[in-house]
C-alpha cells in the first residue's frame, strides 16, 4: 500500500531512539493516521517527552511543548487579543496551541478553565477568544502526559476531556536489559539531542492524504458489529459477569465505538492490509476503553480495575 513502507521506516527510526516502547510508538503512529489525540500516563523518566518530540521530527510537523501548571491561564494556551496603540484597535496574538503537534505536559496539573480551553481545541479543532473563533491547523494533534504518582496540586481530568482522547497509553519501566541499552546510549549521546537521530520521513500534508486512504480500509459488517458489541458491553456488565452490574457508573459512549473502528482501520493500514480483522479490535480495545470507564467505589473496594473489566469482556464477547 502507498506510504506504508515510509511509515514503517518512521517507526523503526523512533524505536532506534526510544528503547523498549514498541507498542507505544505504534499507537502514536496509529493515532496520527487516525487523526486522534493520545494521553500518555507513566512515572517520570520514561522518555514520554522524547517520544513525542521524535515523532514530530519524523513527520516534520510544527511542534510546541506546553508545560501545564496550576497557575496557567487559558490565554497562555490559546493566545489573546492585544491592543495596538498605533491603530487604536486589537489584534489576535496566537498562543502555543496553534501548532500541528502539541505536547501537553503534565496535563492534570492544569486548572479546570485551562482544561476547558483545551477541550474546545480537541473537540472542535478551534479556539474561541473574546467574540472570535479561530481555526486550528487541519493536522492538529494533542499528545498529553500525566504522572500517576503525583497527586498534590493536580486536577482530575473531566470525563468529557478524557473521552476526546483516542488512546490512553500506560508506560511502564523498562526491563533490566533494556535499561542497560538506555544507559549506554545516554553515555554516548547528549540526551538533549537524541531526537537528531530521527530524520523527517513525511510531512503533515502527506499524512492528511494518508488519512483519506485509511478511511477507505474495509470493515466487514461482522467485525463492525463486534467492535460495537465490545463497547456496548461496558454499559451492560451484568450480562457478562455476575455481580459486576454496580462496578461501573458509566460505560463507554458511542464515541468509543467510532474511535475503536477508526483506530483499527489505521492499524490495518499500517500492517499493509486494506481490511480490518478482529485481532485489530482486540489489540486496541484496552487503550481505547480504559479511560472511558467511570468506575464506582464498589470496584475499588473489590480490587477490580478497568484493565480487568476490559480483559474479561474481550474474553466474554464472541469475536467473528
Amino acid at each position: 500500500m502507498p506510504h506504508t513502507a515510509t511509515l514503517l521506516d518512521l517507526q523503526q527510526q523512533l524505536e532506534s531512539v526510544i528503547v523498549g516502547q514498541h507498542q507505544l510508538l505504534e499507537r502514536l503512529i496509529i493515532a496520527i493516521l487516525a487523526g486522534g489525540h493520545v494521553l500518555l500516563e507513566g512515572p517520570p523518566g520514561l522518555a514520554k517527552t522524547t517520544a513525542v518530540h521524535a515523532l514530530a521530527t519524523g513527520i516534520d510537523a510544527g511542534f510546541q511543548r506546553i508545560q501545564f501548571t496550576p497557575d496557567l491561564m487559558p490565554s497562555d494556551l490559546t493566545g489573546s487579543e492585544i491592543y495596538d496603540p498605533k491603530n487604536g484597535g486589537f489584534h489576535f496574538e496566537p498562543g502555543p496551541i496553534f501548532n500541528q503537534i502539541v505536547l501537553a505536559d503534565e496535563l492534570n496539573r492544569a486548572p479546570p478553565k485551562v482544561q476547558s480551553a483545551l477541550l474546545e481545541a480537541m473537540a472542535e479543532q478551534q479556539v474561541t477568544v473574546g467574540n472570535h473563533t479561530h481555526a486550528l491547523d487541519p493536522f492538529f494533534v494533542v499528545l498529553a502526559t500525566q504522572n500517576p504518582l503525583e497527586q498534590f496540586g493536580t486536577y482530575a481530568l473531566p470525563e468529557a476531556l478524557l473521552d476526546r482522547f483516542l488512546f490512553k497509553c500506560l508506560m511502564h519501566y523498562p526491563s533490566q536489559s533494556e535499561e542497560i541499552v538506555i544507559a549506554r546510549r545516554a553515555r554516548r549521546v547528549d540526551s538533549g539531542h537524541v531526537e537528531a537521530a530521527v530524520k523527517p520521513q513525511l510531512d503533515p500534508q502527506q499524512v492528511l492524504v494518508i488519512r483519506q486512504q485509511v478511511g477507505a480500509v474495509y470493515i466487514e459488517p461482522s467485525v463492525e458489529a463486534y467492535a460495537v458489541a465490545l463497547v456496548s458491553a461496558t454499559r451492560n456488565l451484568s450480562q457478562y459477569q455476575a455481580g459486576w452490574g454496580d462496578l461501573v457508573q458509566a460505560g463507554a459512549s458511542p464515541r468509543a465505538s467510532i474511535a475503536l473502528q477508526r483506530a483499527a482501520m489505521a492499524r490495518a493500514f499500517l500492517q499493509q492490509r486494506d481490511y480490518v480483522i478482529p485481532q485489530d479490535i482486540i489489540e486496541l480495545a484496552p487503550d481505547i476503553l480504559r479511560h472511558r470507564l467511570q468506575l464506582d467505589f464498589a470496584a475499588e473496594a473489590e480490587g477490580i480495575d478497568a484493565e480487568r473489566i476490559i480483559q474479561t469482556l474481550i474474553e466474554q464477547v464472541d469475536a467473528p
